[in-house]
């Protein structure tokens, strides 16, 4: 699905991924997890994105529920994201952090001037 790169487009994605989610059998908890790392992930995209649009994609397994966002943005060096220092919060750069904390497993990939792709994972634990 693509949509406009507006940040009102953020809640469409979270209640259509948290819909998806409830589906498969995916607790109260779970799904939360899920919408909070999608809304940072969209956020970003939102954010950093140079084109108009920014694409979401969503596979359903038996065992996960796998989501891709991509944008066409600006795109960064994914060797240079660190831990965020808690002790002195910066503004910004939680975003890939909270999902890194929420999700099993993901990935991140980027090109300076070409645009970004993360890709989320969540497993079902009562499989």
């Amino acid at each position: 699905m693509s949509l406009p790169c507006k940040s009102e487009y953020i809640g469409v994605v979270r209640l259509t991924v948290s819909a998806i989610a409830n589906r498969m059998g995916f607790n109260i908890e779970e799904i939360e997890d899920i919408k909070v790392a999608v809304s940072e992930g969209c956020a970003n995209a939102v954010k950093h994105a140079l084109d108009t649009y920014f694409d979401i994609a969503v596979e359903v397994f038996s065992n996960k529920i796998k989501i891709e966002i991509k944008d066409c943005g600006v795109g960064y060096d994914v060797n240079t994201i660190q831990v965020p220092d808690m002790d002195s919060p910066k503004e910004g750069g939680l975003g890939i952090f909270i999902i890194k904390t929420l999700m099993d497993e993901v990935q991140l990939e980027s090109k300076v001037g070409k645009g970004s792709k993360v890709t989320m994972v969540k497993f079902l634990e009562n499989i």
